[in-house]
């Protein structure tokens, strides 16, 4: 049986490696062209061919894999000028994004009528794990849309987690990251505390190490502040504060006290606001040490 043809839009940090492991395992693969070349040219050299926009993208696939910053670009990649929408053709999009629910609920509600099913496909894990085909996906949309996504989800995961009807899936995404946020504005904290008290970061780690608070996010955040690694987690502070903003967006909506999710979200719209937002979220450690006049990396 011959295999649908995929779409790709956003071959950036994470959707290089999943347009990588679609198109090498087999599937039909249209990018669509970016100002960084470089992904862009590697997925042509292994068989991709490539779109002017997204129209053009459409009108060469049947299903097409949005990865990028959230709702609002996605909002524009299907709507925009010369959007996926306007090839006015039969589509299967997956928002592999990390996106604010209420405008996925009603994208894919305003696209039905035109024969255009929207899932909600977001990721867990590293531009590492996407290279390597090993990323977690949440998906939430109807179950025939989910089963035939399935195959293509398949081709850069290692678990796929069916979360409910459309739109759920970008909420516990959203829950996921404020867990991971949460720990890293606390972890953070923690250092500056223990900085002041005369705790080195090395002696701080070798009581969570291995302990009940240890876990891969630990050690992840962990080898920017031993290590100095800058990739250790290659998450910007500005898209901390965009998927915290999204919460918040969603307990208002809800009406629903979330405090907790309010400072957290705080934390990195102090770090966004002096000047940090490029930087990733493990260099929040250094922001809230700088913030309280201590240093945690040796001179």
């Amino acid at each position: 049986m011959s295999k649908e043809r995929i779409g790709f839009i956003g071959v950036g940090l994470m959707g290089h490696g999943m347009a990588k492991n679609i198109v090498e395992k087999g599937w039909p693969l249209t990018v669509l062209g970016h100002r960084n070349r470089a992904p862009v040219e590697d997925l042509k050299a292994r068989g991709a061919a490539e779109a002017a926009n997204p129209r053009d993208l459409a009108e060469k696939s049947d299903i097409v894999v949005i990865c990028v910053t959230g709702s609002p670009q996605v909002e524009a990649t299907i709507n925009g000028q010369d959007g996926l929408a306007s090839a006015g053709k039969p589509l299967l999009i997956c928002d592999c994004s990390t996106s604010e629910p209420s405008s996925t609920l009603k994208l894919a509600a305003e696209l039905a009528p035109r024969n255009i099913t929207l899932i909600d496909t977001p990721l867990s894990r590293t531009p590492t794990d996407a290279e390597a085909g090993t990323l977690d996906v949440m998906v939430g949309g109807d179950p025939a849309a989910v089963d035939r996504a399935w195959p293509v989800l398949e081709a850069f995961s290692q678990r796929i987690i069916k979360t409910g009807p459309v739109g759920t899936a970008h909420t516990m995404k959203l829950l996921n990251n404020f867990l991971a946020l949460g720990y890293a504005a606390i972890y953070a904290e923690a250092l500056a505390l223990g900085a002041h008290a005369g705790l080195t970061p090395e002696v701080f780690d070798s009581v969570i190490r291995g302990g009940r608070m240890d876990c891969l996010f630990y050690q992840t955040f962990f080898k920017y502040v031993l290590e100095r690694d800058r990739d250790a987690h290659k998450f910007t502070l500005v898209n901390a504060l965009k998927d915290t903003t999204y919460l918040a967006s969603f307990a208002n909506a809800a009406g629903l006290a979330n405090p907790v999710g309010s400072a957290v979200r705080n934390s990195y719209a102090l770090a966004v606001g002096t000047g940090h937002g490029q930087d990733y979220v493990p260099m929040l450690s250094d922001i809230v040490a700088q913030m309280n006049g201590v240093k945690l990396a040796k001179d």
